[in-house]
């Protein structure tokens, strides 16, 4: 795939997206783009629906704005606010680590590096990246399933992991299109390019589409 075609993916995919239900998070850092509250919105959202995530997000941020907000709840009053996202006894523990952390190491402020934000317990790459682009506005390529997925099936990487595929990206593409490729990405799979049986018939970048590794599709 050349340049050209990312270009008219990217272009397309803005376009048809509008109207579109945007991902939670995404739709925090609109409202008020906090990074510490993007920080907290995106560890509620691993492993959760966005409509469970925006729900627990709102009872917990409403009490707890701040590290020293959250800190002064109970872990067992983080559980019950946050309940029922995935883990979320786990998570309730995690985020008094972060918030400690956050406190100890960074005067309670969230650090806009990446690197420093993977020291952060429990932050892993898809959540610095988030930070970093939707809290700072900096170029970071955030890989979840939905970017993975769809990275493929374009044939735009040919990779095995997330991971694998965030590195594949950076060498890529282009970087005007970093911050807001996650949420094209996430968007689409989440309404058309569905893991299992996308909707292909529907889909505006199917031209441009191998369909690789695509088995089913209506």
């Amino acid at each position: 795939m050349n340049h050209d075609t990312i270009h008219n993916i990217i272009a397309i995919l803005r376009d048809k997206v509008r109207g579109m239900v945007e991902p939670i998070v995404t739709e925090i850092s609109k409202r008020r783009s906090d990074p510490f509250e993007i920080l907290v919105s995106t560890v509620l959202s691993l492993r959760t629906k966005d409509e469970v995530t925006r729900e627990a997000s709102r009872r917990l941020l409403e009490l707890g704005r701040t590290p020293e907000a959250i800190l002064a709840l109970a872990e067992e009053q983080i559980a019950n606010l946050i309940y029922p996202v995935g883990f979320y006894k786990t998570k309730a523990k995690r985020l008094r680590q972060i918030c400690q952390a956050l406190l100890e190491k960074y005067g309670g402020k969230v650090p806009d590096d990446l690197d420093e934000l993977l020291t952060l317990p429990g932050v892993g790459r898809k959540t610095a990246n988030l930070v970093i682009s939707l809290g700072y506005g900096q170029p970071g390529v955030c890989v979840d399933t939905h970017v993975h997925r769809i990275s493929n099936r374009l044939g735009y990487v040919q990779t095995k992991t997330p991971e694998q595929t965030e590195m594949a990206l950076r060498e890529k593409l282009p970087v005007e299109y970093w911050i807001e490729y996650n949420d094209l990405l996430v968007t689409w799979g989440q309404n058309i390019c569905r893991p299992i049986s996308p909707f292909c018939s529907r889909c505006a970048i199917r031209p441009y589409c191998p369909q690789v590794g695509v088995v089913r599709h209506r």
